[in-house]
């Protein structure tokens, strides 16, 4: 089964890469562009076939490693 782990800021954290990215899309001409919040994607590939269980092993790496809940957020898709 594949993990695809959408993790970003939570609303009202300031996000400096997000601000000098909107900053830079501008001052290529990109006048429509809005704020911007930058993220990561993260794949995993797990040996794990049942949906359930599956997820409840991303939420648990999410949780301990790939995103730092006090400040991110996270979602996980799963397609098996």
């Amino acid at each position: 089964m594949k993990a695809r782990v959408f993790v970003t800021l939570k609303n009202g954290v300031l996000d400096p890469q997000g601000k000098a990215i909107g900053h830079a899309l501008h001052g290529l001409g990109f006048r429509a562009v809005g704020e911007v919040r930058q993220g990561k994607v993260i794949d995993i590939e797990l040996a794990e076939r049942d949906e359930a269980k599956a997820r409840a092993i991303v939420k648990e790496m999410c949780e301990k490693l790939l995103a730092n809940t006090v400040i991110e957020k996270y979602e996980i898709e799963l397609d098996g």
